[in-house]
């Protein structure tokens, strides 16, 4: 599972790394994304949760 991020669309409400701060956290300024931590259907409940929509899923 890939998520990607539009920095442009993110509202910065921490919902994602509030709920989910194993797999969306900042190290060093940076914004990382690790699907691999959480179970796939985790991973789709915040996304989806975003009020932005600022985080994807894609396919592939």
């Amino acid at each position: 599972m890939k998520v990607v991020w539009n920095d442009q669309a993110c509202c910065h409400s921490g919902n994602c790394v509030k709920t989910l701060p194993e797999v969306f956290k900042v190290e060093n300024g940076q914004f990382v994304i690790q699907p691999e931590n959480a179970s796939a259907e985790q991973v789709r409940q915040v996304v989806d949760a975003c009020p932005s929509q600022a985080l994807k899923i894609e396919a592939g």
